[in-house]
């Protein structure tokens, strides 16, 4: 869909990058103005936004007073993504100050608003800045997490502006979302933040299990549908943390990401993040079992043509373990990647699956050539634990991802 966006940048270093993420919107076919503070000026100059968008760009009031953009601008806007928004951006928009164009452009806004923070860790950290993005989030507006990585000079932490592609895929899924209600009324904006205030885990990807320096017991999941939930939730307004196993993917923006390999680590680090979390969604693919035994050279093959005998253990049931441990309210959303069989059908599997392992709703889906790992797109059925069945039809796994939220939101009330 086109739409027209507002895209706010702040003071910042990172408003470099904010022109690849212009670059991005402009080339989705999107109608771009952009509203630099006067201190992102110092940044990039006005020529290189007014070139990149194709519209007039200015930071205060008195420009084109007759066309009155102070409430224009963001009357007509579809979406306002503010990147990067610095700690004093986010404090004027807490308190609704209004002394350039952009803050009056976030107070008349209608539409959903993104924003997009980067700054020092320990700006990000202060309370002050806490509370003003709470404050925010409160009121319906998408704060993302800033992401973990090299900072202005030799400093590293949080604070860092999410990769632009991220930014610009979380910025779509909020106008898709918005595209089917009135953008236009407060009560809008606040259903497309309706896990604000929320906190969620996901685990994605799948586990090895190594045999001997080289060799590791594994399986196919790429983490994409993990990855799907991750990005859909944080664009709902949730603090997500992702535990990822082995995956090749870019860190989603606005989420917290930790690193996995075995089936023991992901469930240590699963299990630590779930203690306060609202929902956990177990999309990731353990392996059930693991090598006895770590062999510390590499195993050579035989003379006399044998195999070695690797003997195996049974590894930890981590999802059957969250529903049995989950606090009361919290909702518990397991995956299934079933094939049918002599002993029952696909969804014969997961009605086993799900009443053996006692989570609230169990996604169901069919595994094969073509199906369910290392694909874009999926279908499946989800079954609640209150006999509940929803049948997902095949298509991104973005879209099945909302329905999964849908589902969990129904449940957490």
């Amino acid at each position: 869909m086109t739409a027209r966006i507002v895209l706010g940048v702040g003071g910042g270093i990172a408003a470099y990058k904010v022109a690849d993420l212009l670059r991005r919107f402009t080339e989705a076919g999107h109608q771009v103005r952009v509203v630099p503070t006067a201190s992102a000026l110092h940044f990039v100059g006005a020529p290189t936004w007014a070139a990149l968008s194709g519209q007039p760009v200015s930071t205060g009031v008195w420009d084109h007073v007759e066309q009155v953009p102070h409430v224009r601008v963001g009357q007509s806007a579809d979406l306002v993504v503010v990147a990067p928004a610095t700690a004093d951006l986010l404090a004027k928009a807490a308190h609704g100050l209004a002394d350039d164009l952009l803050t009056n452009t976030l107070l008349t806004a209608r539409c959903p608003l993104l924003f997009v923070p980067a700054m020092h860790t320990e700006m990000w950290e202060h309370a002050a800045t806490q509370a003003n993005v709470a404050t925010l989030r409160a009121r319906g507006a998408i704060v993302l997490e800033p992401a973990v990585g090299r900072l202005t000079g030799a400093d590293s932490g949080k604070g860092r502006l999410p990769e632009p592609a991220e930014i610009a895929a979380a910025a779509e899924r909020l106008l898709r979302r918005g595209s089917s209600a009135d953008a236009r009324s407060s009560d809008h904006r606040s259903g497309l933040a309706d896990f604000s205030g929320r906190r969620v885990v996901v685990s994605a990807g799948g586990t090895r299990e190594h045999l001997d320096p080289v060799r590791f017991l594994g399986n196919r999941s790429s983490g994409r549908q993990g990855y799907a939930l991750a990005r859909t939730a944080a664009a709902r307004g949730a603090k997500v943390t992702l535990v990822a196993a082995n995956t090749a993917l870019p860190d989603p923006a606005g989420v917290d990401v930790v690193r996995a390999v075995s089936t023991v680590e992901l469930r240590e680090a699963v299990l630590a993040a779930a203690a306060g979390a609202d929902a956990v969604a177990m999309a990731a693919a353990p392996a059930d079992f693991r090598p006895a035994s770590y062999v510390e050279t590499k195993i050579k093959k035989r003379d006399d043509g044998s195999a070695p005998t690797i003997e195996l253990v049974q590894n930890p049931d981590i999802l059957a373990e969250l529903a049995v441990g989950r606090h009361r309210g919290q909702v518990v959303v397991g995956f299934a990647a079933e094939t049918g069989d002599d002993t029952g059908s696909v969804l014969d599997h997961g009605r086993a699956k799900l009443a053996r392992k006692g989570c609230d709703l169990l996604v169901v889906n069919e595994v094969g050539a073509g199906k369910g790992f290392e694909v874009a797109e999926n279908s499946a059925v989800i079954l609640g634990a209150d006999g509940s069945v929803t049948e997902v039809p095949y298509g991104p796994k973005e879209a099945l991802a909302d329905v999964v939220w849908d589902l969990v939101a129904a449940r957490l009330g």
